[in-house]
Parts: structure tokens; C-alpha cells; sequence
């Protein structure tokens, strides 16, 4: 097609940065600054604009410049005098409503959603639901004003044999039909995609009635939008405009140029130049840049039939040298999985740092991968300027406003108080370490082992439950009183079935700013410093703006709908990334390079991303709709790596394997390989020196085999009085006794500990010893089994059990009761009398002197024929007679011992005859009666003496180590100390293996 006159359509080839070439060039031709200075330069993004600002500076030889107007393609003023005019004739001397607010918008279709679920019957959605969807509602709205459809074609895209989900979606759609447009004419607003294309379209005009006496140039878009490219096709028209397209392609043949799918990369510049008028012959190569020699080979590899048969035709020595000439300067590295690619991007990007002047970039999809090499640089000292930003939800303001917002959603449940007192913003008014020192406390006191009260007032009570009055414990209450008071309106609002957005805000806002005071700095001044400050003040002001657009709502709700409504907003760091390394969107990267461009993340599904799934229309549908296909993302995509493998230097790298699973190389990686495997070479320029070294950075310089602990503590410090349970960890783990009573060491319980076997047998032995101290002795009263039952129901409640738990545990009781009653009515003519939970003392002489051995039983019954009969309830496992025979699980043959010389005080000394536990197991059989050894309980008990004086004398020398396991194959199960002795990591080195 042979141009119009007029028509100035340039392209920068591929292989040169656009806002580099562009500086170079309008630099070179406009030697007087005032002339520059006049120009109006358009570009695709705000980054963009800066990107091409830094290149004026680079190229200016340091000389001062008055430099051109620079703006994003579609952001102009209307109160310009040709927008005012075109605006005055086509509205009538009306202008244009002003853009709905983003937030209002989304808060409005939420509240349509909101009120038509509840009217269609079935179960409402929630605001956090609504506003997600309405979200979806919003992008769609916005691609079908982009692409200029009209919404009326919806009622035709669901025939009737099309499934009946798409006819219920097409009738949830029209609240975009139908609803919508009444709402925007009402509240006088307008959408901001469609006025953006109104602004453009009457930029286009006034400029084509009236071309503007000064140079415009318009650069790096491809024209994706029908409005955007309405007004590049005027702009190449002016007398004084110039369009200058990214890396046109002027290898591909004619016949494949003419019917490029939507998924290549040039798809887009060929529809662009169809719309101007243009030939892709009469474009005009922009002065002074040269074209990649990567060019040839990208074209083939890109091909839309793959690697063409003229590429495989081409005299092998004329496509070995192209190929040897478009490697140069070409590496790629296959990793492992992410951890090593983003290891060895980070080094390959602080390498660049040791080159004065040389500058970087990573380029991926990736938002993960991203993150991953910003954190590895971080071991390097390096702060990283990554143009993705972070969610407002992500960032530390974000989340604090969040966890807030939880923690009373909550009624102040243990986890979410803590993460929100324990934020890095929450001062609560105080010097820095104070308050977190009292919220530590607080946590010890009141936010471990079972859950408290409900609400601030439950924390409150065992607060003042927990030890005795001091001067310590007042401050801890008063510091929570100030909490409690400052959460008290957004406590209320939550609780109620319909609270106002805005009050929730405000009191929200008002708990926020109390918190995150100190002693000398205001909470404001605080939370809203910084980029993410800025950016969350400026949501919250937006949000309050757009509060009354929702009706009031459940107050316990307001955390999702604010989580929601948080992650539509991005925060990007305005200033503090590193000037010689940054990381880059596929986006700004069109634009830009750097002396070395990394492309990461290589893979299907990242690069180019998985297709999105259109949760309104079907692929068929959006087609026969006129909406954009999936290929079209991919396209666009594929031209952004186009454009940066181009790059003078440049490093492809991918993972081999993503959360364990292997995953597909790019397709244009696949592309590369087979045009190289064309030329006779299997990717000759892959290099691992890089994981290599990254894996070496965490390598040891030497392996030093770790040794179990064994501390000698001087004997001053060793324990003269240990219970029975004690000796038994004593003689299996002494480490453990010496993180306990030498090193007064003390496991926390769980943050809401939910209730475990331990709580389970505490109370099953509660309640079968209160029953036994009721009635010690005498036949059993009528109603036995009742009064147990109701003492059980009691007690469970005050463990305050889950359901499930209750479901469980309840059954197992009552079984366990029955068999207990049948026990007790069989064995009480046996018996003169039942003792319970009594306790026992006996001194042992020691080397260092008197040891002291104490027991508590949990029964023993004095037999009617004079002996004794020692019991240990067991709701869990009950120890074999081997370890009760070799010493290991001493606590019944020392009670015998203690029974025997009549160290029990309610109990004379006398012989014992019987050591049984009662294995309380509940299930069909409820319970059985194991005697603890065949040999008689006074040898047992003699033994246990000799055995913990033989064990007092050992540990009497100070030579004797505190062991950890010293008996492995009789170590405890379980224990509070393992992870203080490292215990995995000496246990790993001892059999040569990994734990």
C-alpha cells in the first residue's frame, strides 16, 4: 500500500533502546535547547516519561536542557484550549463528567452485587465476596469501552443451547447493562476508560482541524488501544508529527507479514501501520541506530510457522555465521529450581557493580522471582528498585491497618492480638522496647495455653487472675485498659449485624493512629510515612470519600472487604533503589535497556503468562463479543521479549523445576533451541558457573561434626530435690533436668493452646479423684456412675472444647466412667480405705549430702488384709515391665519405696503388695488393670532406692556431665529441651545421615 503524503512513521530497529535512540536523535537535530523545549513527546507510561527524561541526560554531554513536554499516550489536560474547543462543539459547550474514582466505582458495583444476590434467593455474597467481583466487573467494563463494543451485543452471545450458567452470567451482567449507566447518570460521573478514549478522540480531532505549531512525537506504543491508535494515525498525518514504532521486523517475507497470528510479536505493529495508511516499506529506518545482529535469527525463531524452510535452506556457512554473530553477547542458564536462579541472577547482577558506569536489569513476569533476587541482594548490602511495586496489603502501614482490623474482628483471639501488638509500627505511646516488653508479658501471662474470655475484657481477667499483685502486674493492666479503651468504638461497631462503612473507618483509623504513637511521634506521623504511608493515606482518604457508596454492612466483615479492596492498590518506591541495578515489568522494558538485560523466569505460565480465565464469557463468547483473544496477550508479550533479547548483552535463565514439579520451557525458548538445532548446534551457550557460585556463598569452609551437649555445672548448682517423674527424665535424659532446674528454664505453652491428650487425662484424673476423696472407703452410693458423669460434664466444659474434640473425647469419658464404677463395686470389699493425690517425701545421703526424693500418687489403697496397693492412673501409654525393670520408668517402684518406710504422711509404713496401673482407655472395654512387674513390688522398690542413690552419688561428682540421651533406645519420647541440646543435628552426624 503506497502511504498518503504526509504520513512520518519511523520505527528504531530492534536491538536499540527507544528512549535512548529517541534522545540521540532529537538531540542531534535540535541543536538550539529553545527549539527542544517546545517539542511534545507522547509515550506509553508514566515510566516511560522518566525512562526518556535520564536519556536526554546521559546523551546531553552534560550541558543544560530545557527539555520537551513529555506524557503518557490518553493523559491530557482538557482544559486545554483544543480539547475545550472540540469538547464545546461535539457536547454542546458541555464538558465531560469527571472520571468516577476507581475505589467509589468499585464500592458501587459492590453494592448493586450485594443487593441484586440477596434478591435472586440463595445465600448472599459477602462485601469481602461483592467486592472481589465487582473488581472482575470493572476490568470487564473497562476492555469492552477500550475496544469501543457496545454492551447491547450481550444478549445475543448465549443461544439457548449454550450451558444455562452462561444464560445466569449474562443476566448478572446486566448490572453493567442496565443498572450501571442509570447510576453514572444520576451521581454525574463517567467512566475512566471511556472519557479517556473521549479525550483522545477530541485530541485527534482538534489537532487534525488544527495541527499544532509545534513538533509531537509519539513513541514505543503499538497502538493496542482503538483509541490510541486513532490518534498515533492523525499524529503521522501533522505537518510537524512524527510515529516512531518499537523494532519493526523487515526480515519477515511478505506472505508471512500479510497473515501474522495474533500470538507473534509483530501482530500488533501490522494491524498499527493497516489503521495509519502505511506500508511496512514505507516506514522510515530513525537516524543513527543500527539493528541487532540478533535480528536475523529472532525473525526466524519467531516465525509463525516455526522455523521456516528458507532458514534451513540458507548455505550453512552464511547461517553459521549469522548464528555465531546473534550469540555473541547470548548466555542462558537452566536452574535447578527458583531459589538458584534467583541466587545466581543476584550475583550475576552485583558482578556488574565491580564495572564503573555499567548498568543492569533484571526482566521477568515473575513477581516471585522478583521478590527472590531482591532478598539475595539484600545479603550484598543492595536495595533494589523493582517497578512492580507491592500491594498496599504487603507493605507495613497496609498490613497494620489489617492486622488491626483483625484482631477486634476477632474479639482479640490470641493469634491475631499478637500479630498486631507485636507489629513493628505498635508503640501504643511509649518508648521504643517498652511497649513490646509489656506486650511480651502479656502474652506470657494472659495469650498462652487456653484461650481467653472473649473480647478485651476476657485477656483483661486473666490478666488479673495471673500471680500476685505487684507494681509490674498494674502497669500490664493499665497498658491493656488503654488498648481496650481505644478499640472500644470499632469493638462495638463490629459487633453489630449493620455498621456504617465510614464509622468503621473512622474508629478503625482512630485505634490505628493510638497504637502507632510514641513517646515523642504522633501515630500519624508514623503510619503514614514513607511511599507505602503516602499511598495507604491516600487510600484511606478515597475510601472515605467513597464510604457512603456501600450500605451499611456485618461490622464482622470489614476486614475482608478492607483486605480486598487493599490489594487493587500498588505501592512502587519513589526513590532509594540502587541507580545501577533495578528490576523491570516486561512493560518497561520496551522501552529501555542496559548494558546487561537478564530475562527470568522462562517459563510457560510466567513468560508468557497462563491465559487468564474470563469469569463472565467463554472464549467463544468474547470472540463472537469482539473482545481481545488470549493469543493478543500472548502476542504483545511476545514482542516485549523481542524487544529485550535484542539487548547488546543479554542472560535467559528459567527453572528446571517450580515448587517440585518440572516445568515447560518458554516457547520462545523451544523456538531458540530449534532454530539452533537448524544451524547444527544444540544450545552451545549455556553456562552454570553462576549456581555454582551461588552455591558455594552458603558452603561451609569446613564441616565441624557437632557433639552432644554434656554441661558439668558446679555442684551448688545441681538439684538436692527432684519428684519421682523427675528421676525419670533424670536417668533418660539428664540434659533435660539441666535446662529445668539448673538453667530455670520453662517450655511456654501454645498461643490458643487448643486442648491435648494432657488436658484430656488431667481431666479424667480430676474427676476419678474427686469421686474417690467423696467416698474413700465403704460401698459404692446408688447413682455412682451419674454423679461421676456430671462431674465430667463440668469439667469438659471448663476446657472449653471444639465440637470435634467434644465428639471424641466425651464417648471415651463415659466408657471409661462405666468400667471405673464396675471396678470400684468389685474392689471395694477389698478395701479398708482410698487415698488420693497424697504426697511423699524420703531422703537419700548423698556424697553432698541429704537428697531429697518426692512423689506424689495419684492413689493408694489400704487393703483390707494390711498392704498396701500402689495405682497410677494411665489415659495414655503405660510403661513396658522391661523399662520398669531396668530402672527406666521408675515412678511406681519409688512410691512403693516411699510407701514402705512410711514417707507418705496420711499413711503408715507398710508393706506393699500390689503396683498396678489402671490404663483408663475408654472404647468398648473402657479400661484394664496391668500389674506393673511379675517380681514383687518390694523388689522393685529396693531396687528404685539403690538406683536413685547409685544416680545421686554419680551426679554428686562434678565430673559428671548433664548428658542428652545418654541412653538412646530409652530416651523419652518426647521432651521440652530437644531442640536447646541439637539434638537432630548431633543424632544426624552420629549415623551418617540426615534427621
Amino acid at each position: 500500500m503506497t502511504p498518503p503524503d504526509g504520513a512520518s512513521v519511523y520505527s528504531i530497529p530492534l536491538g536499540e533502546s527507544i528512549v535512548d535512540a529517541l534522545a540521540r536523535g532529537l538531540l542531534a537535530e535540535n541543536l538550539d535547547p529553545l527549539r527542544l523545549s517546545e517539542m511534545l513527546i507522547l509515550l506509553p507510561n508514566r515510566r516511560g516519561c522518566r525512562a526518556l527524561r535520564e536519556a536526554f541526560l546521559r546523551h546531553g554531554d552534560g550541558r543544560p536542557l530545557l527539555l520537551p513536554r513529555m506524557m503518557p499516550l490518553g493523559e491530557f489536560d482538557e482544559e486545554e484550549d483544543a480539547i475545550t474547543a472540540a469538547l464545546g462543539e461535539e457536547e454542546d459547550g458541555d464538558s465531560l463528567p469527571p472520571a468516577v474514582p476507581p475505589l467509589r466505582r468499585q464500592l458501587l458495583l459492590t453494592s448493586l452485587i450485594l443487593k441484586l444476590g440477596a434478591g435472586r434467593g440463595g445465600e448472599a455474597p459477602s462485601p469481602e465476596q461483592a467486592a472481589s467481583l465487582a473488581a472482575e466487573l470493572a476490568s470487564l467494563l473497562d476492555q469492552v469501552q477500550i475496544e469501543e463494543l457496545d454492551f447491547g451485543a450481550l444478549a445475543t452471545l448465549a443461544p439457548e443451547d449454550y450451558a444455562a450458567h452462561w444464560q445466569i452470567t449474562l443476566d448478572f451482567l446486566k448490572i453493567l447493562t442496565e443498572y450501571w449507566p442509570a447510576i453514572l447518570a444520576e451521581q454525574g460521573w463517567m467512566d475512566g476508560a471511556l472519557r479517556r478514549n473521549r479525550l483522545i478522540d477530541c485530541r485527534a480531532a482538534a489537532w487534525a482541524r488544527n495541527p499544532p505549531p509545534y513538533p509531537v512525537v509519539a513513541a514505543g506504543s503499538t497502538g493496542s488501544m482503538p483509541a490510541t491508535a486513532r490518534l498515533l494515525a492523525t499524529i503521522a498525518r501533522l505537518p510537524q508529527g512524527r510515529v516512531v514504532l518499537p523494532g519493526l521486523d523487515r526480515h519477515l517475507d511478505a506472505e508471512s507479514w500479510e497473515s501474522l497470528p495474533s500470538s507473534h510479536p509483530q501482530y500488533g505493529l501490522a494491524r498499527l501501520l493497516e489503521k495509519i495508511g502505511v506500508s511496512r516499506d514505507a516506514v522510515l529506518d530513525w537516524p543513527d541506530c543500527r539493528e541487532s545482529p540478533r535480528a536475523v535469527l529472532m525473525s526466524e525463531t519467531l516465525r509463525p510457522d516455526g522455523v521456516g524452510a528458507a532458514w534451513r535452506q540458507r548455505d550453512p556457512a552464511v547461517r553459521q555465521t549469522a548464528v555465531e554473530a546473534a550469540l555473541n553477547g547470548l548466555t542462558r542458564l537452566d536452574c535447578p529450581g527458583p531459589r538458584e536462579e534467583a541466587g545466581a541472577i543476584a550475583l550475576r547482577l552485583r558482578e556488574v557493580l565491580e564495572h564503573p558506569g555499567k548498568r543492569a536489569t533484571l526482566i521477568t513476569a515473575d513477581r516471585g522471582l522478583g521478590r527472590r533476587v531482591a532478598a539475595e541482594l539484600r545479603r550484598f548490602g543492595i536495595e533494589i528498585d523493582d517497578s512492580a511495586g507491592r500491594s498496599l496489603d504487603l507493605t507495613v502501614p497496609g498490613s497494620f491497618l489489617l492486622l488491626l482490623a483483625r484482631m477486634v474482628a476477632s474479639g482479640f483471639a490470641p493469634h491475631e492480638t499478637l500479630a498486631a501488638l507485636k507489629h513493628p509500627l505498635a508503640r501504643g505511646g511509649l518508648a521504643e522496647g517498652v511497649f513490646q516488653a509489656r506486650m511480651h508479658r502479656i502474652e506470657i501471662a494472659a495469650l498462652r495455653g487456653p484461650r481467653p474470655g472473649p473480647g478485651a475484657a476476657g485477656i483483661r481477667a486473666v490478666l488479673a487472675e495471673s500471680g500476685p499483685d505487684s507494681p509490674e502486674k498494674q502497669a500490664l493492666l493499665e497498658e491493656w485498659d488503654k488498648i481496650a479503651a481505644a478499640s472500644a468504638d470499632l469493638s462495638v461497631l463490629m459487633a453489630e449485624p449493620r455498621a456504617p462503612l465510614a464509622s468503621l473507618l473512622a474508629a478503625h483509623c482512630r485505634l490505628a493512629d493510638h497504637l502507632a504513637a510514641t513517646e515523642t511521634e504522633s501515630g500519624a506521623s508514623r503510619l503514614w510515612a514513607g511511599d507505602a504511608g503516602a499511598a495507604a493515606s491516600l487510600f484511606i482518604d478515597d475510601l472515605a470519600d467513597a464510604a457512603d457508596a456501600l450500605p451499611p454492612m456485618p461490622g464482622r466483615d470489614y476486614p475482608g472487604l478492607l483486605r480486598t479492596l487493599m490489594t487493587g492498590i500498588t505501592v512502587r518506591p519513589s526513590w532509594g533503589g540502587h541507580p545501577r541495578l533495578s528490576i523491570w515489568g516486561p512493560l518497561e522494558a520496551r522501552l529501555q535497556h542496559a548494558d546487561l538485560l537478564i530475562l527470568g523466569g522462562l517459563n510457560e505460565g510466567s513468560w508468557p503468562p497462563e491465559p487468564a480465565s474470563d469469569p463472565w464469557l467463554s472464549r467463544p463468547m468474547r470472540e463472537r463479543f469482539g473482545l481481545p483473544s488470549p493469543e493478543r496477550r500472548i502476542g504483545l508479550s511476545a514482542h516485549d521479549f523481542e524487544q529485550a533479547v535484542m539487548a547488546a548483552e543479554v542472560m535467559l535463565t528459567r527453572s528446571v523445576r517450580v515448587d517440585g514439579t518440572p516445568s515447560v520451557p518458554s516457547r520462545w525458548l523451544l523456538r531458540l533451541d530449534a532454530a539452533l538445532s537448524a544451524s547444527g548446534l544444540i544450545r552451545p551457550w549455556a553456562s552454570g558457573r553462576w549456581i555454582d557460585w551461588h552455591a558455594a556463598l552458603d558452603r561451609p569452609t569446613a564441616v565441624i561434626r557437632p557433639e552432644p551437649p554434656a554441661p558439668r555445672p558446679p555442684l551448688a548448682a545441681r538439684p538436692r530435690r527432684l519428684s519421682a517423674t523427675a528421676i525419670e527424665r533424670w536417668m533418660r535424659d539428664p540434659y533435660a533436668i539441666y535446662a529445668e532446674f539448673i538453667l530455670k528454664l520453662r517450655a511456654l505453652d501454645p498461643i490458643d493452646a487448643d486442648p491435648a491428650a494432657a488436658d484430656y487425662g488431667s481431666v479424667v484424673h480430676g474427676v476419678l479423684d474427686a469421686f474417690v476423696k467423696e467416698h474413700p472407703k465403704g460401698p459404692l452410693p446408688a447413682g455412682a456412675l451419674d454423679w461421676i458423669l456430671e462431674q465430667g460434664r463440668k469439667a469438659f466444659a471448663t476446657v472449653q472444647l471444639r465440637p470435634g474434640l467434644a465428639a471424641l473425647w466425651w464417648p471415651r469419658f463415659v466408657s471409661v466412667a462405666r468400667w471405673f464404677v464396675d471396678q470400684e463395686t468389685a474392689r471395694r470389699p477389698l478395701l479398708s480405705v482410698s487415698i488420693t493425690e497424697t504426697r511423699g517425701l524420703w531422703d537419700i545421703a548423698g556424697p553432698a549430702g541429704p537428697f531429697t526424693l518426692s512423689a506424689t500418687a495419684d492413689r493408694i489403697d489400704i487393703l483390707a488384709d494390711g498392704g498396701l496397693a500402689v495405682i497410677d492412673y494411665k489415659t495414655g501409654t503405660v510403661p513396658t515391665a522391661r523399662e520398669i525393670e531396668a530402672g527406666f520408668s521408675p515412678q511406681l517402684p519409688i512410691e512403693a519405696a516411699i510407701a514402705l518406710k512410711g514417707g507418705f504422711s496420711s499413711i503408715p509404713a507398710r508393706p506393699v503388695t500390689e503396683l498396678l496401673f489402671w490404663r483408663l482407655k475408654g472404647g468398648v472395654d473402657g479400661g484394664e488393670i496391668i500389674t506393673a512387674s511379675k517380681r514383687s513390688p518390694g523388689e522393685l522398690a529396693a531396687e528404685a532406692l539403690a538406683g536413685v542413690a547409685a544416680l545421686v552419688a554419680a551426679f554428686d561428682d562434678e565430673n559428671t556431665p548433664y548428658a542428652a540421651r545418654p541412653h538412646p533406645d530409652m530416651a523419652p519420647r518426647y521432651s521440652d529441651y530437644g531442640h536447646l541440646a541439637r539434638i537432630l543435628e548431633w543424632s544426624a552426624a552420629e549415623t551418617g545421615g540426615d534427621e
